[in-house]
């Protein structure tokens, strides 16, 4: 396939800078240099970034979805997806959209925390890489600093969904519903949540985020027999 290695990961990251809301409550304050100042297209992108890079050193092919610091539609995105599909095999591309989730509007502070992992509604190859990731993610969330700090009784430093036999979530989201490919969506705790904020700004929280990314990934390529 013209020298490149399968399967081939496309790393998505969440909305644009353009895009309303989608930061910490506490923005006003951003020319203050608020220890808390957060704004998602920027984290996001940071981090998918450093993923794209991570899964290099492993000799792991990858693709930045979205280069642009502006939101790119979302017919947009998934028609990115579909030409890299088309170009390499839908059986062979891997999508992994990379977001921060909100409680709320983002006016205020709220309580929620946590991490976790959305497909699209039913039974498909999406679930196993989404427990891949799960799974690596109790390694290092729940296992390492950010689960060693305290939450509330309602509150658990990884969110799953057993309903339907597995860990993820099901929405019918766009990026998951319209793409083709095996496709995840990941919420990276909450950037409405003050402790969750100062986590995921700290050096260990990012490299926590990262990590767990290039490892479920890569967990989920060894074990598969596709390639």
């Amino acid at each position: 396939m013209n020298g490149i290695k399968l399967p081939v990961i496309l790393i998505d990251n969440g909305h644009g800078k353009n895009t309303p809301g989608k930061r910490s409550p506490d923005a006003v304050l951003e020319k203050y240099a608020s220890p808390y100042f957060f704004r998602e297209y920027k984290y996001t992108r940071d981090i998918a970034k450093s993923l794209s890079s991570a899964l290099k050193e492993k000799g792991i092919t990858n693709f930045l979805l979205v280069k642009e610091e502006e939101d790119i539609a979302l017919s947009e995105r998934t028609e990115r997806v579909k030409a890299y599909c088309r170009q390499y095999g839908t059986a062979n591309v891997i999508l992994v959209s990379i977001h921060v989730d909100a409680a709320a509007d983002s006016s205020e502070w709220k309580n929620a925390r946590g991490w976790s992992v959305w497909t699209s509604p039913g039974k498909t190859e999406s679930d196993i890489l989404a427990t891949s990731l799960h799974d690596a993610a109790i390694e290092f969330l729940e296992n390492g600093e950010y689960g060693k700090t305290e939450f509330s009784k309602r509150q658990k430093p990884i969110r799953s969904d057993l309903s339907d036999g597995d860990v993820d979530f099901e929405a019918n989201f766009w990026i998951l519903r319209k793409t083709p490919c095996t496709a995840v969506l990941t919420e990276n705790l909450f950037q409405d949540n003050k402790e969750d904020v100062a986590f995921l700004l700290s050096e260990s929280g990012r490299n926590a985020i990262v990590n767990l990314h290039c490892k479920g990934i890569i967990d989920y390529i060894n074990n598969s027999k596709k390639w």
